[in-house]
């Protein structure tokens, strides 16, 4: 989605993305990203969760108004209600050094 709203921006359409991948956020660059600390497909919360759901939506259209600048990832301080894990293997030097050149 990052480099989908690259391209909109492009245009001249602010975008936000809400991301659950930091690294991968962070590699990709979108032009502005907010980051939840959810497991992965669980980017706006739990289903049926509406106070979540809109909580994060309503911070992601604040997003676009308030970001003044592109490129800007910043963090939801919002806690997912259980343990979970994921992968966090390092990206490669090559492949943030392709994204660098970007």
């Amino acid at each position: 989605m990052g480099l989908v709203a690259r391209v909109v921006e492009e245009t001249g359409i602010p975008t936000v993305t809400v991301s659950t991948g930091r690294d991968i956020t962070a590699l990709v660059r979108p032009p502005r990203s907010l980051f939840v600390n959810f497991p992965m497909g669980n980017t706006f919360g739990r289903a049926k969760d509406q106070a979540m759901q809109t909580k994060i939506l309503r911070a992601a259209l604040d997003f676009a108004v308030t970001a003044k600048e592109p490129g800007i990832l910043e963090d939801l301080p919002l806690e997912w209600d259980e343990e979970f894990f994921y992968f966090t293997g390092e990206a490669t030097p090559e492949a943030i050094a392709r994204q660098l050149k970007k």
